[in-house]
């Protein structure tokens, strides 16, 4: 990644003639430095209309105006090719909230990141419906809130934990194996903003206990899923996944230890790719720019 100031543009819209070319000719007209460019096209749907996808990175100090200043110069140029699109700033740290139960492997693994600033992010608080991990979560000095969810009060708890990732400002909240599933309305509320790690090589094995339904199976590969939260459970426009292979030797128990280490390193390169705007969804599955 560029260590300058960048910004970065993101954009779908229906494919047609011109498009690289106006968007283009917009930083060039403005005296923008293009850092880094990556586009690609969708082959027409059932309806006849094909999708095109873009991000570019700017070079922020190249051009005239600030960020608002960038978003309302652009403007005309997303409306004339109905695009929908959003711009970043590289100096705005993203915020994450974390969502966790019991199981500490992926949130040890994103706090590890977080403080070496492999993961430049702020994390303004974790949530977790268990009081397990409050100790280690306060030691790393984060503030730790414990919502309580169970079949009589889900309404009230997913309307607590709107609450809280409303006053933290989440950019994206990190469903770190957060046993719960959440209301549509949660959902709902942030569209393409909710991250999951499904322990399993969706659209496989969905639900619970992914692991012993693959060893019941007999499968030779296990893997990982990283996903964008919908109301339908397990289904969201899946972002990263990856796999090991394994063999008839392999217990239950073999499986969730190896199984750990993937999803650990599947959800890191997911919420990265999300953080970066190198995700855009497309229907029920996504463009990830490389």
């Amino acid at each position: 990644m560029h260590r300058e100031r960048f910004y970065t543009l993101t954009a779908s819209c229906p494919d047609r003639v011109g498009i690289v070319a106006a968007v283009s000719g917009f930083f060039a007209q403005h005296g923008g430095w293009i850092l880094e460019t990556t586009l690609h096209s969708e082959p027409p749907n059932d309806e006849g209309i094909a999708a095109y996808f873009m991000r570019l990175e700017i070079k922020a100090d190249s051009l005239p105006f600030d960020l608002d200043g960038l978003r309302a110069a652009f403007k005309p140029v997303a409306d004339e090719f109905n695009m929908t699109w959003k711009i970043s700033d590289s100096a705005k740290r993203k915020r994450v909230v974390i969502l966790v139960s019991k199981q500490e492997h992926c949130l040890y693994d994103l706090l590890a990141r977080w403080q070496s600033k492999e993961l430049d992010i702020d994390i303004p608080c974790i949530i977790s419906n268990h009081e397990t991990l409050r100790g280690f979560v306060e030691w790393h000095g984060i503030p730790f809130h414990h919502v309580p969810v169970t079949p009589d009060n889900k309404v009230q708890a997913y309307a607590r934990i709107s609450e809280l990732c409303t006053e933290a400002q989440a950019d994206v909240m990190v469903l770190a194996r957060y046993m719960q599933i959440l209301s549509p309305e949660l959902c709902a509320q942030f569209p393409g903003r909710i991250i999951n790690i499904h322990h399993s090589f969706l659209p496989s094995f969905v639900g619970a206990k992914p692991y012993h339904q693959a060893w019941e199976r007999g499968v030779k590969l296990i893997g990982a899923t990283c996903h964008y939260v919908t109301a339908d459970l397990d289904q969201g426009p899946i972002i990263e996944q990856d796999v090991i292979r394994i063999d008839h030797s392999d217990s239950v128990e073999d499986m969730v230890r190896y199984g750990k280490d993937i999803e650990k390193t599947v959800l890191a390169r997911g919420l990265r790719n999300h953080l970066e705007g190198r995700v855009l969804i497309h229907g029920n599955k996504t463009i990830v720019f490389r």
